[in-house]
């Protein structure tokens, strides 16, 4: 008996079914790849604070990030910068003198107790703010035998050339004592405060130091987060689908509090393929910010 072999042939619906049926038999084989490429992370955070036991950090959210958070904020730093020293000093109102002073020296508080050090009786005589201080720290009687001024100011515009003779005899004068009593400049710093630049160079310092703070933690979470998750009461947390590579694993700004304890985290790790990284965070390798301040 012979039996006829006949083609099988395929209608336009039958070769859709057929591509269909291979599309997901080659997307299951890649995702059943890709998962098999991933790794995960097992988290448990723990708080010791001082003379007491290990507390669980719990209901906290912890960032697994593609770049340290330390580096994220100083490169935001480094970018949006606070105005450079001398551009600072440019922008005070001060006199020309003054601002020359300070660009050559390396200081930036007048106030500073053995600031008197630094000046030369060169510096009395030439910078406006100092020659003031010197007057006014050696004024009512407390300092014998300094000069005393013969000129008028009426005469600088009634009378120029005997004001300015007048004006230079003083000055020389005054150049001899100080040279001769270098210790009358002691003090002159309790009479800078009024055009001391140190204050608002700091408050311009912390500005610009608050919002880093304030820009790092969106650009960490719009440029740079990989994954996130929640610890629970016990302080644990897991996350699963990360691709092999290097992560930090961060709270961003945020501090982990217990007893007299701030911690922050910002901890490298290292995912490979089709593991599973199990980590402990604690004081050890985090950042205690009352300690850091």
């Amino acid at each position: 008996m012979r039996f006829a072999v006949l083609p099988l042939c395929y209608d336009g619906g039958m070769k859709k079914i057929l591509l269909l049926v291979l599309s997901f038999s080659f997307a299951a084989a890649w995702q059943v790849g890709a998962q098999s490429a991933n790794g995960g992370l097992e988290i448990t955070a723990r708080i010791t604070p001082t003379a007491a036991k290990p507390e669980p950090v719990r209901d906290f959210t912890f960032y697994v990030l593609t770049k340290s958070y330390d580096e994220i904020v100083k490169e935001i730093d480094e970018r949006d910068g606070p105005p450079t020293r001398e551009k600072f000093i440019d922008g005070l109102k001060i006199s020309p003198e003054l601002r020359a002073w300070l660009q050559k020296h390396d200081v930036m508080d007048l106030t500073l107790p053995g600031v008197d050090k630094l000046f030369t009786p060169d510096d009395v005589l030439h910078v406006p703010e100092f020659l003031l201080a010197y007057q006014r720290s050696n004024s009512g009687g407390v300092t014998n035998g300094i000069p005393s001024p013969k000129f008028r100011e009426a005469d600088k515009t009634e009378n120029p050339d005997r004001y300015e003779k007048q004006h230079q005899e003083y000055l020389n004068a005054l150049k001899k004592f100080i040279t001769s009593r270098p210790e009358t400049m002691s003090g002159m710093e309790l009479e800078l405060d009024g055009v001391n630049p140190a204050r608002k160079w700091a408050e311009v310092k912390n500005t610009h130091k608050r919002r880093v703070l304030q820009m790092a933690p969106a650009e960490a979470q719009t440029k740079y987060l990989a994954a996130k998750t929640d610890t629970d009461l016990e302080g644990h947390a897991s996350i699963g689908g990360l691709a092999a590579g290097d992560y930090w694993l961060s709270t961003l700004a945020l501090t982990a509090s217990a007893g007299d304890a701030r911690l922050r985290w910002d901890v490298p790790v290292k995912i490979a393929a089709g593991q599973t990284l199990r980590i402990e965070l604690t004081n050890l390798n985090a950042t205690d910010n009352l300690s850091s301040h």
